[in-house]
């Protein structure tokens, strides 16, 4: 059976196609970024600690995936190189993504090996996925895998699951994977699709 995080990245993969648009909204120590990266897509992680960035360009580096840090002032990213690492909050992902958004990823709580009071937050969590979910194309896919182990992961879970249950069904379908018989808060996730059919406006 596979993990939460296995079948995010088992349902990201079937939709992803090379140069496609992709955002990993949490960066981290930086697996989703290689991951995304190794399918040929043009990633753009973003991260709010400076920690997370360093650890995902080391990562990078090791498996010789060309990326860069991603500078507003440069008029122009283009396809290369292929990951573009933004020392940001994923609020902000309409300053930096331009184009269509065919998948995201999100891990939400904390850092592991960093500070542990650095956590994400439910407005600005909120925020960034009313914006990828406006820019997701059609048929294009958001993981969202959920810790809430920790003291204010409860909030931010009740806030995902809110905004979540709200997506107009004519236009999205979410569901939900998790485990029903662990105990100590295990994690689960949440994949939303824009659907076929969806119409602007």
């Amino acid at each position: 059976m596979l993990k939460q995080l296995e079948m995010a990245h088992w349902m990201l993969k079937d939709i992803i196609k090379t140069n496609d648009v992709v955002v990993d909204a949490t960066m981290g120590n930086g697996y989703d970024t290689q991951f995304l990266a190794e399918l040929g897509a043009n990633v753009y992680a973003f991260d709010v600690q400076e920690e997370a960035l360093n650890a995902t360009e080391k990562r990078l580096d090791d498996a010789g995936i060309k990326n860069q840090i991603f500078e507003k002032n440069l008029s122009k990213l283009l396809t290369e190189p292929s990951v573009n690492l933004v020392l940001s909050g994923h609020e902000k992902l309409s300053e930096y993504v331009k184009e269509p958004i065919k998948a995201a990823i999100f891990n939400l709580g904390y850092l592991p090996s960093a500070d542990k009071s650095v956590i994400t937050l439910p407005a600005t969590t909120i925020e960034a996925m009313e914006k990828i979910c406006v820019r997701l194309e059609k048929g294009g896919r958001m993981a969202i895998m959920i810790y809430y182990g920790h003291e204010g992961g409860d909030i931010e879970r009740d806030a995902v699951l809110d905004f979540v249950s709200q997506l107009p069904q004519k236009d999205y379908t979410a569901t939900i994977y998790r485990t029903l018989n662990q105990v100590n808060q295990p994690p689960f996730l949440i994949m939303i699709e824009k659907l076929e059919s969806y119409r602007h406006g």
